[in-house]
């Protein structure tokens, strides 16, 4: 059956398991109905259907999730998200610039230097230059490689688990360390 499915494109699998729910929702609806009229409480039909439904679910659920994996590695191939991201960056800079400003002077260890000559100016110039630096990084080519390999690398190992059944072996993942208390919060 796996073979089978392999041989099938994501839309030709998205069809079939949507063929498969809805007939047989539909079927389901129909054959309980008439069960339900002619006097019977809890129809078997529907529980079988159910159980039906989930294990065809368990079966598919699996290679379409691969399937469905492979077309995002290959979109992610075609995509120049950092250059999305210096757009972006590009496009809220006065906002970007503001928010440093307001951070840093809002920041309790700068109590003595914030009191200096020229502090407001050497933040405003410094955070212009930051801004400008990240988005001149972004623009480059090599960072558009980057973060594609990271990207690429991250969907094959996540592809490589879900074949390998790797997700189901680890258990439920701890609760996060708690915050300390008089720690900043973000």
């Amino acid at each position: 059956m796996n073979a089978w499915l392999d041989g099938l494109s994501t839309l030709e699998v998205l069809l079939l398991v949507l063929t498969i729910v809805v007939g047989g929702s539909i079927a389901s609806a129909i054959v309980g109905a008439l069960l339900v009229r002619m006097g019977m409480h809890r129809p078997w039909v529907v529980r079988r259907a159910s159980q039906l439904a989930y294990k065809l679910l368990g079966l598919i659920k699996r290679p379409l999730t691969i399937v469905v994996l492979d077309e995002v590695v290959a979109v992610i191939r075609t995509g120049h998200y950092t250059k999305n991201i210096s757009d972006a960056l590009v496009e809220n800079h006065d906002e970007l610039k503001a928010l440093a400003l307001e951070k840093v002077r809002a920041d309790p260890n700068l109590r003595l230097v914030s009191r200096v000559p020229g502090y407001d100016t050497l933040v405003s110039e410094v955070s212009e230059t930051v801004l400008r630096v990240v988005v001149d990084m972004l623009g480059d080519p090599r960072m558009d490689e980057l973060v594609s390999d990271l990207l690429r690398n991250n969907l094959e190992q996540i592809r490589v688990a879900v074949r390998e059944r790797e997700h189901e072996a680890v258990g439920d993942h701890p609760p996060p360390d708690p915050v300390p208390p008089g720690a900043p919060r973000r």
